[in-house]
């Protein structure tokens, strides 16, 4: 709560001390001079309350239990109810506003808690786990969300879902492209998303290079239980038009390079620009630049190159990848685009 007269600590404590006190918990004050007080009031079954009462008019309230049943959620909201209440009649309405978050839930067997790529917590509704093992590499996780169905989760980052058409549409061209007869070359994509839609498209021939890691165990995830992203491409190393190479990227690039085979589109979907706003002394940087020269160097004349930047938000690290394309080789023209990626929760 936020009120909009410089706070009387001590009145407010002594204001809502019986609300606390009526639930049989044991109280600790600490105060402190022209800083305010906060109080700890601590019940039998381990439940407890911090409040802290800021001399500028700030009141918080914070309250933590162990409890998975109805009852004791309507035992938490009434005694918050009252809280409001007494705070209400103490200041005469002059409440400059009133914030109540939703319950944290901690130490589940579920983890519904996961960042955006600026930073920011999101809670999902995420209610079960599909799969979850550790490869040699990096923690993958494969977790379904009633509103986005299945989300491969990468090392704590989010990946892909299976609502996320838009992302693969986005990094194919978004439709403005004509893959019919054409050569192309996919950096990373273990998920299948970008394979299964191109296949779809009649290339010549598509190469997948699924990972920087080699990291097999992404793909037999992905293909038992991301079917709605991958179809069937990833049944089999080996299409009718696509293959499937389980080998680091850079060497297989440096040997096409020197082999003179040259792409009609390369599709990197590697990894995402990297946040760290220090290029020069970031190795992250260094691999993307590496990835990029490699690139152009099997892109034909009039070919294209499509990766996925980072959310908006992230403005200076977008700028500097820009500047990255300045360093290049050869030059470059480029474009962006801006979409939606409904299991970010952000855009991208």
């Amino acid at each position: 709560l936020s009120v909009n007269l410089t706070a009387d600590c001590n009145a407010v404590l002594k204001a809502l001390q019986p609300i606390f006190q009526e639930q049989g918990m044991t109280e600790t004050v600490h105060n402190w001079e022209d800083h305010g007080y906060l109080a700890t009031y601590i019940k039998k079954n381990g439940s407890y309350a911090n409040l802290r009462i800021h001399p500028h008019g700030l009141v918080l309230v914070d309250l933590q239990s162990y409890s998975d049943h109805m009852k004791g959620r309507e035992e938490v909201d009434q005694l918050l109810n009252k809280v409001e209440e007494r705070m209400k009649e103490l200041f005469h309405g002059n409440i400059k506003r009133v914030k109540r978050l939703p319950a944290i839930l901690r130490g589940g067997v579920i983890d519904r808690y996961w960042p955006t790529a600026d930073g920011r917590l999101v809670e999902y509704d995420i209610d079960e786990v599909v799969y979850d093992e550790d490869s040699p590499f990096q923690n993958i996780k494969i977790l379904h969300s009633k509103q986005f169905g299945n989300i491969l989760i990468l090392s704590g980052d989010v990946n892909l879902a299976e609502s996320d058409l838009a992302y693969t549409q986005a990094i194919m061209g978004s439709g403005k492209e004509d893959y019919t007869g054409k050569e192309v070359l996919i950096l990373g994509g273990g998920d299948g998303g970008i394979l299964y839609e191109i296949v779809k498209l009649k290339p010549k021939m598509v190469t997948m290079e699924p990972t920087s890691n080699i990291d097999q165990m992404v793909i037999d995830g992905c293909k038992k239980y991301m079917r709605k992203t991958c179809g069937d491409v990833l049944d089999n190393l080996k299409g009718e038009c696509y293959q499937v190479l389980i080998e680091d990227c850079i060497p297989v690039l440096k040997r096409y390079a020197k082999e003179g085979r040259m792409f009609d589109y390369v599709i990197n979907d590697l990894t995402a620009v990297p946040i760290s706003t220090s290029p020069e002394e970031d190795s992250t940087w260094e691999f993307l630049r590496l990835i990029l020269d490699l690139s152009m160097k099997v892109l034909k004349q009039d070919g294209k190159y499509f990766t996925q930047g980072n959310c908006i938000n992230l403005t200076d690290a977008l700028t500097l990848y820009e500047e990255q394309l300045s360093r290049l080789y050869c030059p470059v023209e480029f474009s962006k685009e801006t979409v939606c990626v409904p299991s970010y929760m952000e855009l991208y």
